[in-house]
């Protein structure tokens, strides 16, 4: 049976996808139960409260919960849509796909499960993650049917439909953007668009296979990728022929079919650091091009470590302590993109934790507005505002937060990696 309209919807993961997810279907009064395995985030949820930072969420989940149609638990219950929004990292040196966080979530769903029920993955997955989620779930109901089986007249319908949307902007572009669905038969595929257009007023456009749909979300991101590769790559060879790369942007783009991107210190993020080596790992003989940018990307980082620890050579030679005195580095900016509080595989993180390890005789500022305490692996700097911040000897820019824009450093060396206390040719 096929349902034309939706009830209750179970969000399996209330992270930086899941939950604005919720909150959009809950804002549309459907009723919304949210599953997350941390206690501490189902208790905030229930209480009104986010524990993310993304602008206008908080508002709709507050709103969601007083009007009773949010409600977050640790256990999966029974609804007619279930939507899985869990991480999907990779492990190991080889870059291999993680999908033990999905397996979960399947395998926590699967009694819950009733005939009619739509499953869909919304988690950015290699090309098959779908097919594995749905033998799990088969694995776990033996009593159902599903596509893979059973095709159109199975009992649970299935599909793949990922998020598209920007940190900073999720409760914007979730609305607004296209989605890709690819269900597993047709009537999958639909069913699925039918939920979606209960907030989604971008096209909802049908692949013909959830493997179409997975690879559309690695190659949009595999192409941002490779585009900044270019932007970091070209930044180091500038350097070493002493041109500003900044300045050389600006004039570069002033052609009408050239628009080269900003570098930076790295890519980072759960998407544009990660999906790239889902395709490697699929196709790791033909996608050289895609290997080559993330490993691009990849060591961007280091070289700007390289470039902070001279610039820190070059401030004790000309100070008369020499090479042991002591000094003070500031780092704006720790998240993996501005304006969120997102640390996820963010290259300026990697920078400072590469600094506390590497310096001597150092003492280490970070300026995060977006953040209220500092994970541990930072244990050894210290979270300062950007007044504490002025005093710091040498100042070095990691990410362009828009705080940053109006308060340029007034004294002391400046690393700027970011471009935004930079004046480039437009």
């Amino acid at each position: 049976m096929q349902h034309t309209t939706f009830n209750t919807i179970s969000v399996i993961g209330l992270g930086y996808i899941g939950l604005p997810t919720a909150a959009m279907f809950a804002s549309r009064r459907i009723r919304v139960v949210g599953v997350d395995v941390n206690p501490h985030t189902v208790k905030t949820i229930n209480l009104g409260r986010i524990h993310i930072v993304e602008p206008d969420l908080d508002v709709a989940v507050h709103a969601a919960v007083q009007q009773g149609f949010l409600r977050a638990t640790t256990k999966p219950e029974r609804a007619e849509a279930f939507l899985i929004a869990v991480p999907t990292p990779f492990k190991g040196a080889n870059f291999d796909p993680d999908l033990n966080y999905v397996e979960a979530a399947a395998r926590s769903i699967a009694p819950v499960l009733e005939k009619g029920n739509l499953v869909i993955l919304e988690s950015t997955s290699p090309v098959g993650a779908t097919e594995l989620m749905a033998e799990w779930l088969a694995e776990e109901r033996p009593d159902l049917t599903f596509p893979q089986t059973h095709g159109e007249s199975s009992d649970i319908r299935i599909a793949h439909c990922p998020e598209r949307v920007l940190p900073g902007k999720v409760m914007h572009e979730l609305i607004s953007n296209d989605r890709v669905i690819g269900g597993m038969t047709r009537s999958c595929s639909e069913l699925a668009a039918s939920l979606y257009r209960v907030f989604v007023e971008g096209e909802c456009a049908i692949c013909s296979s959830p493997r179409l749909a997975e690879m559309a979300k690695l190659t949009e991101n595999s192409f941002r990728d490779v585009n900044i590769a270019f932007a970091n790559e070209l930044s180091v060879v500038c350097d070493r022929l002493g041109i500003d790369v900044w300045e050389l942007i600006g004039v570069a783009n002033r052609h009408p079919r050239v628009n080269v991107l900003q570098p930076g210190p790295g890519v980072g993020g759960h998407c544009i650091a990660v999906d790239p080596w889902f395709i490697v790992h699929s196709a790791p003989e033909e996608a050289k091009l895609i290997r080559s940018a993330r490993e691009v990307n990849d060591a961007k980082p280091a070289w700007v470590v390289k470039k902070i620890l001279d610039g820190i050579k070059e401030y004790r030679s000309l100070n008369p302590e020499g090479p042991q005195m002591f000094i003070t580095v500031a780092f704006y900016g720790l998240t993996f993109k501005p304006d969120i509080d997102d640390l996820r595989e963010s290259p300026a993180k990697r920078i400072v934790e590469s600094m506390l390890s590497l310096a001597d005789n150092l003492c280490v500022l970070a300026v995060e507005p977006n953040l209220k305490s500092l994970p541990d692996n930072l244990a050894g700097a210290r979270l300062v505002s950007m007044d504490e911040a002025e005093n710091a000897d040498l100042k070095v820019l990691l990410v362009a937060h828009s705080v940053f824009r109006t308060r340029r450093p007034k004294f002391g060396m400046v690393l700027d990696f970011a471009g935004l206390w930079q004046s480039p040719v437009g």
